[in-house]
């Protein structure tokens, strides 16, 4: 029997697990044709980049082409990769959410920069990227398949040493399989020193086939259509359809804490997989968070689930302002919003210093539950 992903896949759709998609299919060819070629292939470890430089024939085989996979949100891009990655023949291999990869690079460099200092040879200093090829060499010896989900790139920071890394990586035979929901050159559009990143795109389209995966039919999206996602009361009822939502809209993955990095700080993120993000209303409302970190959760994810949202008090303006700006963030990025409160929306807030302004808050709370809005696409 054939193995690989477009066995799985082929699987799925026999047993109603998945619906027919041509675009999924055509995808599931190309993932599957990844797989034939990594079939014993191990990475050269850049022992012939010398020859290519000078335009000489390699005596080690090029590394197979990768494949950046972008499409809207609910596509199945990620649910294609993990097939893939579960099943690829390669011994080293590795599947990253793309910001928790660039959160440990910056701490590898940042790190490795504190321990040298000190001037190098010569007297001379290093200059504050140096270490980016002890990192991607660091990297190379983990994993000779990288699989990322969810590229995307907003930070300078981050934007300023992936050209060097990633051509660093494919001089090492490293493979990479991204998703996204950016074609590769909308990423960092209109950023700070943008020409600066373009190489990075130059690179990646030579050692990586593109494809579009942009059917018509949004099947995450669907799981909610004609779902409630307003739970209330509050008690243990609404707990469970909270994490039966986010099993269904995740298929079940493995999920964690993760981090994001908002204006060279971290925003703690207690539950997440596939774009979905679990919170408590304290996690968010309760703490002294502002609109760049409601903003940062709204660009990273498609969903939110949020637990425990009391009815606030007079005295809670603090809360109840948070509150409305998150709301504003999520509506204004057209994420859905699934949570378990107390009361109604016209009745979580009532009395109060901001209670007048929050009565936008409720219309949002109400629209955000319809069917047009649930169908709209994420807007990252």
């Amino acid at each position: 029997m054939p193995d690989g992903p477009l066995t799985a896949y082929r699987a799925l759709r026999g047993t109603g697990t998945l619906r027919a998609d041509a675009h999924q299919e055509l995808a599931a060819e190309k993932l599957q044709s990844l797989h034939q070629a990594l079939k014993g292939y191990r990475p050269s470890s850049g022992r012939d980049t010398w020859r290519s430089r000078l335009g000489l024939a390699s005596s080690v085989a090029l590394p197979p082409q990768g494949l950046y996979l972008y499409g809207s949100v609910g596509r199945g891009k990620s649910m294609l990769m993990d097939l893939f990655h579960t099943r690829a023949p390669v011994k080293m291999k590795r599947r990253v959410h793309f910001h928790r990869f660039m959160l440990d690079a910056h701490a590898f460099l940042h790190q490795w920069r504190r321990s040298n200092k000190q001037a190098g040879a010569g007297g001379k200093g290093r200059t504050p990227d140096d270490g980016i090829p002890q990192l991607a060499r660091h990297i190379a010896t983990e994993a000779w398949l990288l699989c990322f989900d969810e590229f995307h790139v907003t930070d300078i920071a981050d934007a300023m040493i992936l050209g060097r890394l990633f051509r660093a990586l494919f001089e090492l035979g490293v493979v990479v399989v991204a998703t996204s929901n950016f074609a590769p050159d909308d990423l960092y559009r209109d950023g700070l020193q943008r020409d600066r990143f373009l190489p990075f795109l130059a690179v990646l389209k030579e050692r990586m086939d593109v494809l579009a995966l942009e059917g018509s039919t949004d099947h995450r999206r669907d799981r909610l259509r004609g779902k409630p996602v307003y739970h209330t009361p509050l008690g243990p009822g609404a707990s469970i359809s909270l994490n039966q939502t986010f099993v269904a809209l995740t298929d079940d993955a493995q999920a964690g804490p993760t981090t994001l990095l908002v204006q060279g700080r971290t925003l703690d993120v207690p539950f997440a997989a596939k774009g979905v993000a679990c919170f408590h209303f304290y996690d968010l409302c309760g703490k002294p968070l502002g609109a760049a970190d409601y903003l940062a959760i709204a660009t990273h994810f498609h969903t939110v689930i949020l637990d425990q949202v009391p009815r606030l008090r007079a005295d809670q303006r603090n809360e109840a302002k948070r509150f409305m700006i998150l709301v504003d963030a999520l509506y204004e990025h057209r994420v859905n919003l699934v949570m378990a409160a107390d009361a109604p929306p016209a009745e979580l807030y009532p009395v109060g210093t901001h209670a007048f302004e929050f009565e936008r808050t409720v219309s949002r709370l109400a629209e955000m539950q319809s069917a047009d809005y649930i169908g709209t696409p994420h807007l990252a």
